[in-house]
């Protein structure tokens, strides 16, 4: 695993992809922390990094994408699956060397709190819980991008992919306020997405047994909710979509507020998404 690392952590440094990473965030950090904190004097460092939170949509692509699905489309992961590594290493190997790139800008920004203490006064721990709620929504970011790099073969496709999935997290709160409270405007939507795992369930294990059987049981599961008691389905939709909703969890870091559960939810979002990665490479392994 630390070889693996080490070799994620030079290719990043002996090429653009790291430099322009981290440059690129700095910039806009820096943007940023001039406007609020040098011009207008704001004393709480969490309203830069909330600011530019934006920013994983952009940065977490270009770190990623290459990460798995370069190797597969150049066949080096075969070199791989024959080492004796396991495949939980070779993964975990890769998140850390993206981690280690990401962490590099994480301390960079660190000292940006030392700078506004040079010229007024600022409450450190609050800058620093905010950096930490930084960190943790790009390690929870970045282990994404590894999940969608795992599952196709062009890196482009990965970037795409990525993306996507992080816009429809940064719109989540958008999309909640959109969408009614109702047990029937939950019913409606919660009997849409069962079909879509349905879909998926096919697609990916080409069992169409599996796949009738979960979305007939999932809409019957629904439907005697939605008749027997159907408030436990008023508002149902807006709790369900907020567990995908990366940055919600950040709010109360840029406040200051350090939350346990906030931090469990960010490191549950990377140990599924490193185990569906592992899942991923497993099944594209021995098929």
């Amino acid at each position: 695993m630390k070889t693996i690392c080490k070799k994620e952590i030079r290719s990043y440094l002996t090429s653009m992809t790291g430099y322009v990473f981290i440059a690129f965030v700095l910039l806009l950090a820096g943007i940023y922390f001039t406007v609020y904190h040098m011009l207008q004097g704001y004393p709480i460092f969490g309203v830069t990094l909330d600011s530019m939170s934006f920013v994983f949509l952009i940065i977490t692509p270009i770190l990623t994408m290459r990460a798995l699905a370069e190797e597969q489309r150049a066949k080096t992961d075969q070199l791989l699956f024959t080492s004796p590594l396991s495949v939980k290493d070779i993964v975990m190997g890769k998140y850390l060397g993206m981690i280690s790139i990401f962490g590099i800008t994480v301390l960079i920004l660190c000292l940006f709190p030392l700078i506004m203490l040079a010229y007024g006064e600022v409450s450190l721990p609050m800058a620093y819980t905010a950096l930490l709620g930084f960190f943790l929504l790009g390690c929870a970011s970045i282990s994404v991008g590894l999940f969608a790099s795992s599952i196709t073969e062009s890196p482009v496709i990965a970037a795409v992919i990525t993306f996507g999935v992080l816009f429809v997290s940064y719109l989540i709160d958008g999309i909640n306020s959109m969408l009614g409270q109702t047990a029937a405007t939950s019913t409606l939507i919660f009997a849409i997405l069962i079909l879509g795992v349905a879909v998926i369930v096919y697609s990916v294990l080409k069992n169409s047994l599996l796949a009738i059987l979960i979305g007939v049981l999932g809409e019957a599961v629904l439907m005697v909710i939605y008749f027997v008691n159907s408030s436990l389905l008023e508002g149902a939709i807006q709790n369900f979509l907020d567990i995908f909703n990366l940055t919600s969890h950040f709010t109360d870091f840029t406040n200051g507020i350090l939350s346990l559960s906030h931090i469990v939810y960010y490191l549950t979002v990377i140990g599924v998404c490193l185990f569906l990665t592992v899942q991923s490479i497993q099944k594209r392994r021995w098929s």
